[in-house]
């Protein structure tokens, strides 16, 4: 079937659709809402049998539904309505909610109803539930919507509040004083509740030493106390603030101001020249009982395996986090353990360089040098591990260098349900290193090496191993697929062929140092990456400043409109 996506942006779930549609034999093409003209020219040139809106944050041009059917992805359970859904219903603490697809009419939110799923909630960030439950629920709802539709027979369902069934309602919009932190009286679980509804987008505001800041990322403490509001600590990236009944860490902060746009930062850099006199709390990330706390690198063994968790938030890794993960990694390989696991995080498994914290730089192409070195460092020290097996464990997506990162390690598991993005050729033609021209071609051949990197285009973790580029995946959740990662892992540590598998490795790795050093790689790597930071062209630095400031298209980029390569059709 020819589908067309309407979306605001190539987001998770739009990502995540288009790889579940395409795998299904649907011909896909994708279209960024920029303005209604676009929009329509769209829907004239591919002429498709339907069209799909992942994530809107406008109603679809009257001209385009009338002609053509439009399925609405809706993040609320049949009869919600409104564009804060998921916000309510995390303030509001619902046991379920769900997804429901539904067709773009005159009235927003309120077309007939072609399919719907719901899910448990959990306690974590919207960021976290928009990623992985309501992406999980959107796809089986939009996967059954597809095949009602393309049954010809099914009859949707009109939106009937007078049916007990629907329990969904309109919501207005939540503003900042829905959202408003009352340090004096809030407990922790009400403030971190906020925080969690507005993570992401828009952000709680607050004042943070009499200016106005809009709070993310935020985490219980559970040992810490001081007076209600007041900064009381601070750990890598976070800050951690006294509530009335304890105290909350911030990892991440956006100052607002109406003047010039700002970008969300790390909390200790972005308040760093007010952080002098606020203590350093620093904790182990080899602590076995650390307690309710902050912590974005920790390792954890159990028998003759360890488990190496980096949680960095949206995936981004900068210089300080990459050599604050190396030397934890090296100390791990100086431990008894015999297989290490790289766990990443439970929402990205990594995404390279930090583009944020270079932006706000001094030297943008400066710190981009010591960022990509940094990455380089890590990596370099997970290829020459000689005495451990390790497995990379995809818990959730990964894209640019997070991606060959991954590579890195001697096996490569993902959840079914990951996302893959092995390109850097969409940050303004950035060339990449982390030695991913060895370690690709090793997976996956010359050819398709240079189609991935080249295409720009998001591939699935079945795509994925059909390639060869990870080992295998499973059809799991976030807690059974731990459980899978341990059995394999443990197996693997006790398994009688262990030894003659760590020698292999080894005589490996000798003898493709011999054909061509690591450092080679490297070095034709970083010279191309050098042209990209201090070259005449300018392409990587104008298009990190678009993505760091989320500055709307202008086109949708060819290789996702391929429609555009078409002539209309009369």
């Amino acid at each position: 079937m020819r589908i067309l996506f309407l979306t605001h942006s190539f987001n998770s779930l739009t990502q995540r659709l288009f790889v579940e549609l395409t795998r299904r034999g649907h011909d896909i093409s994708i279209e960024l809402d920029i303005n209604d003209m676009v929009s329509i020219q769209a829907a004239e040139r591919f002429q498709p049998a339907l069209i799909i809106a992942p994530f809107l944050k406008r109603a679809i041009p009257e001209v385009i539904w009338r002609k053509h059917p439009c399925f609405i992805v809706h993040p609320g359970i049949i009869g919600d309505r409104g564009p804060s859904a998921l916000d309510w219903a995390i303030m509001n603490e619902y046991p379920e909610w769900g997804v429901t697809v539904l067709q773009a009419n005159a009235e927003m939110d309120a077309g007939d109803i072609w399919s719907a799923e719901t899910f448990p909630m959990r306690q974590a960030k919207k960021s976290s539930l928009y990623r992985n439950e309501v992406v999980d629920a959107a796809v089986r709802s939009v996967l059954t919507a597809v095949k009602h539709f393309a049954a010809g027979s099914f009859k949707p369902q009109p939106l009937d509040y007078a049916n007990p069934t629907v329990r969904g309602q309109l919501h207005e919009p939540m503003r900042q004083t829905n959202r408003a932190i009352n340090w004096q009286q809030d407990s922790s679980h009400v403030i971190l509740k906020k925080i969690c509804a507005a993570d992401g987008f828009p952000g709680v505001l607050d004042t943070l030493f009499g200016e106005p800041y809009y709070l993310f990322d935020a985490c219980i403490e559970g040992q810490l106390s001081g007076k209600p509001g007041a900064i009381i600590a601070k750990r890598n990236n976070a800050i951690c603030l006294a509530t009335v009944d304890g105290a909350i860490w911030i990892g991440h902060v956006k100052r607002k101001s109406s003047a010039e746009s700002s970008l969300k930062l790390a909390a200790t850099l972005a308040l760093k020249d007010h952080l002098t006199n606020v203590s350093e709390i620093p904790l182990d990330p080899f602590s076995t009982n650390p307690g309710e706390t902050y912590r974005d690198i920790w390792f954890e063994q159990k028998n003759a395996v360890g488990y190496l968790h980096f949680s960095f938030y949206n995936g981004a890794m900068d210089t300080t986090q990459c050599q604050r993960l190396r030397e934890v990694y090296l100390q791990a390989t100086r431990s008894d353990v015999r297989v290490i696991v790289l766990m990443g995080g439970v929402d990205f498994w990594s995404n390279g360089i930090h583009l944020n914290h270079i932006e706000i730089a001094d030297s943008p192409a400066d710190e981009s040098w010591r960022n990509i070195n940094a990455m380089n460092d890590l990596v370099q020290a997970i290829i020459t591990t000689d005495k451990q097996l390790t497995i990379a464990a995809l818990q959730g997506n990964t894209g640019a260098g997070g991606v060959f990162l991954s590579l890195a390690a001697d096996t490569i598991y993902a959840r079914e349900n990951v996302i893959l993005n092995p390109h850097y050729k969409s940050m303004g033609n950035l060339y990449g290193s982390e030695y991913w021209t060895y370690l690709l071609p090793k997976r996956v051949g010359k050819e398709e090496a240079i189609a991935l990197t080249q295409n720009r285009l998001p591939i699935g973790a079945l795509e994925a191993c059909k390639i060869g580029l990870i080992d295998d995946c499973f059809a799991l959740d976030q807690t059974h697929f731990k459980k899978k990662i341990t059995q394999l892992a443990e197996t693997l540590a006790i398994h009688s062929s262990y030894s003659d598998l760590l020698q292999q490795k080894n005589s490996r790795r000798e003898s493709d140092e011999q054909q061509k050093p690591l450092q080679s790689y490297r070095d034709e790597e970083l010279r191309q990456m050098q042209l990209n930071f201090y070259g005449f062209d300018p392409s990587y630095h104008v298009a990190r400043y678009h993505f760091v400031h989320k500055i709307p298209h202008s086109w949708t980029p060819l290789f996702l409109a391929r429609h555009r390569h078409q002539k209309i059709r009369i």
